[in-house]
């Protein structure tokens, strides 16, 4: 069996590669990716594997974006640490998933399931379609509010007023349409969770940005994005290739009633 592993964590990838080892001799890691551009990629250019397991979060976005630019015929073991809302959804669609930290049980859980799906290779897509459907509908657990720190307070600072999140030296900050900076407490991946996918859209590693912020779009070197706010930026946001087909759908969905 021939396998694949998505995950932009490098101990991370290593741990899962002894651990898949050590459950199952036979499976063959063709190759470690760390990215969406470099998955579709790998995809377009070196066929399909059995089975890839995929974290869901990357640095550069959301590995759901590898869907909609390459079809992923082979069967997927999801790599998460979403909250439980989420993983009903993973449950109720049969499509399994492992829960860092990883260990043994869940692993041998997860393979075993791979097999059963061998013979049902159509089933795949559909199971992924249903999966990301439903976290589409699980709108009512994004944040109205984060509270934040200000002197010697907690204040609440509404979503809405948040034009984007973006990461400064270590330190992850949230700039307001009145540009007002907050410091946040988590990193992106878990604010981006936290966050309407409708609203706001992971740029790249450094940046989510607030549909309503953005004032236009210009065309960047090697099909790549710039994508303008109508506030002050520390620097150029840039999409890549591989996530500017995800930007357009999103920009175009138009923001939702939030916009």
């Amino acid at each position: 069996m021939k396998a694949i592993i998505i995950e932009d964590e490098i101990v991370a990838s290593k741990a899962l590669q002894i651990l898949i080892n050590e459950v199952d001799a036979s499976i063959e890691i063709q190759a470690v990716l760390q990215s969406i551009e470099e998955s579709v990629e790998w995809f377009r250019t070196s066929g399909m594997p059995d089975l890839a397991f995929m974290d869901i979060h990357l640095a550069d976005g959301s590995s759901f974006a590898i869907f909609d630019e390459v079809s992923v015929s082979c069967p997927v073991i999801f790599i998460t640490a979403y909250d439980e809302y989420a993983l009903k959804a993973f449950q109720v669609n049969s499509i399994d998933y492992l829960l860092k930290p990883i260990n043994r049980k869940d692993l041998e859980r997860a393979i075993d399931k791979y097999r059963n799906l061998v013979s049902h290779p159509d089933e795949n897509n559909k199971l992924i379609n249903k999966l990301m459907e439903s976290l589409r509908q699980s709108g009512a657990n994004y944040k109205s509010y984060f509270l934040v720190p200000e002197k010697d307070k907690l204040i609440p600072l509404p979503v809405r007023d948040i034009a984007y999140i973006y990461v400064d030296t270590k330190m992850v900050k949230a700039i307001t349409f009145a540009g007002r900076t907050y410091y946040m407490d988590s990193v992106l991946d878990d604010l981006m969770q936290q966050l309407d996918p409708s609203l706001f859209f992971r740029a790249n590693r450094q940046f989510i940005i607030a549909h309503k912020a953005v004032k236009d779009i210009s065309l960047w070197f090697g099909s790549k994005l710039s994508v303008n706010l109508t506030v002050a930026t520390p620097e150029r946001i840039i999409v890549s290739k591989a996530r500017a087909t995800e930007f357009k759908k999103w920009f175009a969905g138009g923001g939702g009633s939030g916009n």
